[in-house]
């Protein structure tokens, strides 16, 4: 079904602001609109700030290169790189000449990075200076790649090529719905949908001011960070090291912020420690996902002034698929389903297809199989939908606890509502090597030194209790570990199951 969710979205936002919400069918047909509406705008920054001319100047000098050394429309280049203006100009580069990035996570060692170049059949890598010695095994065991540094440019430029929709964009790294690691693969189309759904629920969001700390890598830090703040014509910091996020912050007075929950909570928590909205007293908007967004942070932001919206996506949607700008009245939604997405819940699991969507696993024949069922992708998310068509996360499916009674649990929805108490921070859980129902939690110290309480264990075990009480017998916790440090996470920062329930 389609709910035509467009129209959900027209009221949050005014005509003028509407009417530019446009369609584009490749990146090349967005970035040349870029140019000619926003030219002296500053477009990127990251420490040395670049107006969009500037920076098509140096993509057109990357196009050039790029062509000189043989790689044509078509071709897979790698980006191997952290997050820096380079990235963004070899994304830039690699798209508008019909060619395909592949975004290589930075934190990938020597070997991997050379099985990639495999399996990817990369034509070329564009990687940092800094990441030689990792490159150099790919170098030596596979040179027919074309290696190529970030500081490279030719003398000439060369202009954009404007392929269909339908051809490819770029290699994103997931877990899918299975776990492993695989590449999806988008296209134009689809990257430029997810794009334009970034701009839908928030009333301004034409020539804001971002600060970028997740990493372009990631699907969220890419589309709703990087593209969308491109798209609306705003200027982007690129925060090249997350330990000088505050300081960046303070310097470039951003007005909008893309968040993972736990940076948020980081966020908020130092406001309170030192007194002062540590994003800055022109933050209005912090868009927030990847993760479950606890309804605590919707509230303690909006006491200080910021709508905090949470949503939901995937990297086979292009991130994008749905976003809650009600979040004040309904703070545990993500959201409407955008525009274009076709959607079906069977046996509680969100199926999905639409053009936002990947072509693809790259390489993964099996994968694609298993994802797949009546045109539908198959996202492995576990939710359900209200009277309003909001949507509601409640669980992963491969994450599923059978326990030894054979009932079924979803750890995501219990863990949902242990995160309603204030003094819980983020929670797990799990089966113990026993085969106990377990629950550890990090707690939320600065709720708990406010209420002033000498035995804060006793406390929170005592709110956890309670909230136990009201949990069918069978989803009730046995063991509450109270953790003194944060859950281990990935690097866009999720919790890792696994390696954080080994006792």
């Amino acid at each position: 079904m389609d709910k035509n969710s467009t129209n959900v979205f027209k009221k949050y936002t005014d005509e003028v602001t509407w009417s530019k919400i446009v369609d584009y069918e490749n990146v090349s047909s967005m970035w040349q609109h870029c140019i000619n509406e926003y030219a002296d705008n500053i477009a990127i920054a990251d420490g040395t700030s670049y107006t969009f001319k500037e920076v098509e100047k140096e993509v057109a000098s990357v196009r050039a290169l790029l062509n000189e050394k043989g790689i044509k429309a078509g071709d897979r280049v790698g980006i191997y790189m952290p997050n820096c203006c380079a990235f963004a100009i070899s994304f830039l580069a690699i798209t508008t000449m019909g060619a395909v990035a592949v975004l290589l996570p930075p934190h990938l060692d020597n070997v991997t990075v050379f099985g990639c170049t495999l399996k990817f059949q990369l034509k070329g890598l564009i990687y940092a200076s800094e990441m030689e010695e990792k490159v150099a095994f790919a170098k030596e065991k596979n040179p027919a790649v074309i290696y190529i540094t970030e500081s490279e440019r030719s003398n000439d430029s060369l202009e954009m090529t404007f392929v269909s929709g339908k051809e490819p964009c770029t290699i994103l790294f997931t877990g899918g719905t299975t776990g492993k690691s695989k590449g999806a693969l988008l296209s134009n189309k689809a990257l430029m949908r997810g794009v334009k759904n970034g701009c839908f629920g928030t009333k301004n969001v034409f020539g804001q001011r971002y600060v970028l700390v997740l990493p372009l890598t990631h699907v969220f830090g890419l589309i709703r960070n990087l593209l969308t703040s491109l798209y609306t014509g705003s200027a982007i910091f690129i925060c090249r090291n997350n330990k000088d996020m505050f300081r960046d912050i303070a310097v470039f007075k951003p007005t909008v912020m893309v968040l993972v929950p736990a940076l948020a909570e980081m966020a908020l928590n130092l406001s309170k420690k030192f007194g002062k909205n540590m994003l800055g007293d022109s933050i209005k908007t912090i868009i927030c996902g990847a993760a479950v967004v606890p309804p605590y942070l919707v509230s303690e932001y909006d006491k200080i002034g910021v709508t905090l919206l949470p949503g939901y996506g995937l990297t086979e949607s292009a991130n994008l698929v749905s976003g809650n700008p009600e979040s004040k009245k309904n703070a545990e939604a993500v959201g409407y389903i955008y525009e274009g997405i076709e959607y079906k819940i069977v046996d509680g699991e969100l199926w999905i297809k639409g053009d936002n969507m990947m072509d693809c696993y790259v390489g993964e024949p099996e994968e694609n199989e298993l994802s797949y069922e009546d045109g539908y992708f198959k996202t492995g998310d576990l939710v359900r939908m209200d009277e309003d068509n909001m949507l509601y996360i409640v669980g992963r499916k491969k994450e599923i606890i059978v326990l030894p009674s054979g009932e079924n649990v979803s750890p995501a929805e219990l863990e949902s509502k242990f995160n309603t108490i204030d003094a819980i921070q983020d929670s797990l859980v799990y089966l113990d090597k026993s085969n106990v129902l377990s629950l550890q939690v990090v707690p939320r110290l600065t709720v708990l030194n406010a209420l002033k309480i000498e035995d804060k264990e006793t406390f929170l075990k005592e709110q956890i209790l309670e909230v136990n009480k009201t949990l069918p017998a069978f989803e009730r916790i046995n063991k509450i570990v109270i953790r003194e440090t944060d859950f281990l996470r990935s690097p866009s920062m999720k919790i890792l199951r696994k390696e954080n329930s080994n006792d």
